[in-house]
């Protein structure tokens, strides 16, 4: 039976006009929400624990920020952007103790922590669920695009009766509403999202990319051969089946590869691959894995980092790193800083839709020649010939030092064209970017 999804028109933002909307965590996730909530006219505020670093960014947003036992005490209704390990502690400190007589309504990003009772909420607030299906930067540059990513919603507890008209009118307030979004259960989300993560969109992918290179390099190929038929183009065979599916990938491959996929393909994915990925579900339903999870996160993490550090010697890592070297075009991220931190080239940031009109008035077809992005001092925007061409309203989304050797041509759609590679995503808008020798920070 197909899901129900919802639009625009199911969904009345104005029920949420005269209340407060709290969103706890900064993260990535927990930007984006506040950033498109607050655009579409909501009162936000952020809660955030004492010390955090997030908070100078919060502010420097325009939000007003508290701590987070008072950011729930303010609220009506509060978004828990918090990573899953770390939810139940901030529930028993922060958060259950400053509900009050009841009325809020608590939404989370992910099932996890209420499905396997890692959490056990309070009987008189209601609990539901706003999960966007892409990372937040996404969710930002969507909305700023008059778009949005399709997102789930669930009710797990509607003591009100009110609790999916909360969850809709959230949903619309990030944009997700444009897109369509899902209704599911706690329960199908944290199972299925744990399961797709495990058995093939980290775990899966992770490992049959690393045997298949040690496969080629163990045969006497040469590493960088290895590197390119397994990692490198894994990215132009997942685009074409989220453009078109499995099918239409197969459309846009030659003829031999096709016919290696289908009868190749199922010799290396095979019964004993399917028994795994079912008793690894079946690990996820019990609650095996979490239990597992909650144990090694509770006990310092100590195989958790071993596990990781054998990753990143993996002799796959440093051949990459060298061949990405020599892609000017593929974004490159410090793995080594915090999330948000990324190593990227001269930015053009298109802002909030206000500001697009002026970009396409002043930089509309036209190849210009960017210089530096402004010195973080307040005043955000492209210098060209140094002079101001676009100015931002939330402060930098990037800082760095040019000048910068090339030039790139934006369309009157303000998408950019000519020697410019697309880098990735602001917290503010869309960046677009062309790569150099030095490096530049998203903040």
């Amino acid at each position: 039976m197909p899901a129900k999804v919802y639009t625009d028109k199911d969904a009345d933002l104005g029920f949420l006009k005269n209340k407060t909307l709290a969103v706890l965590g900064f993260g990535s996730q927990g930007h984006s929400h506040a950033m498109n909530l607050r655009d579409s006219g909501l009162n936000v505020i952020v809660g955030l624990y004492k010390g955090s670093k997030s908070a100078e960014a919060a502010k420097k947003k325009g939000f007003k920020v508290y701590e987070t036992a008072e950011a729930v005490r303010r609220a009506d209704v509060m978004l828990v952007g918090i990573p899953d390990m770390k939810q139940a502690d901030v529930w028993e400190k922060d958060i259950a103790p400053n509900l009050g007589k009841g009325g809020k309504t608590v939404l989370f990003i992910h099932g996890l922590s209420i499905h396997y009772k890692l959490i056990k909420p309070l009987k008189n607030v209601d609990i539901a669920m706003v999960a966007p299906k892409g990372p937040g930067h996404v969710v930002r540059a969507q909305y700023v695009e008059g778009k949005g990513v399709p997102a789930l919603i669930a009710i797990q507890q509607d003591v009100s009766g009110k609790a999916t008209k909360t969850a809709l009118a959230w949903a619309k307030g990030i944009g997700s509403t444009r897109a369509g979004v899902i209704k599911t259960s706690f329960k199908e989300e944290a199972e299925t999202d744990l399961f797709g993560e495990q058995a093939v969109l980290c775990g899966g992918a992770s490992e049959l990319v690393k045997v298949g290179y040690e496969t080629l390099v163990e045969a006497g190929y040469q590493p960088e051969m290895a590197y390119f038929e397994c990692l490198h183009e894994l990215k132009l065979i997942v685009d074409l089946m989220v453009e078109s599916g499995i099918s239409g990938m197969r459309f846009s491959i030659s003829e031999t590869a096709k016919y290696g996929d289908i009868t190749r393909g199922p010799r290396v994915i095979n019964s004993a691959s399917r028994k795994a990925m079912r008793e690894i579900l079946k690990e996820i339903q019990s609650g095996k894995f979490t239990a597992q999870w909650v144990k090694e996160y509770k006990t310092g993490l100590k195989n958790y980092n071993k596990l990781l550090k054998q990753g990143e010697n993996h002799p796959i890592e440093k051949t990459g790193q060298r061949l990405r070297s020599l892609m000017p075009w593929v974004q490159k991220r410090n793995i080594k800083g915090a999330k948000g931190q990324r190593k990227l080239a001269l930015l053009l940031w298109c802002g909030p839709p206000a500001l697009h009109d002026d970009h396409r008035r002043r930089l509309g077809g036209r190849r210009t020649r960017f210089s530096r992005l402004s010195d973080g001092s307040g005043r955000s925007g492209v210098v060209d010939g140094g002079h101001l061409v676009a100015e931002g309203v939330h402060g930098p989304i990037a800082e760095g030092d040019g000048p910068l050797p090339q030039g790139f041509a934006v369309s009157r759609s303000g998408v950019a064209h000519g020697f410019a590679e697309f880098t990735g995503f602001g917290h503010d808008g869309l960046a677009f970017g062309l790569h150099h020798a030095g490096e530049h920070r998203a903040l």
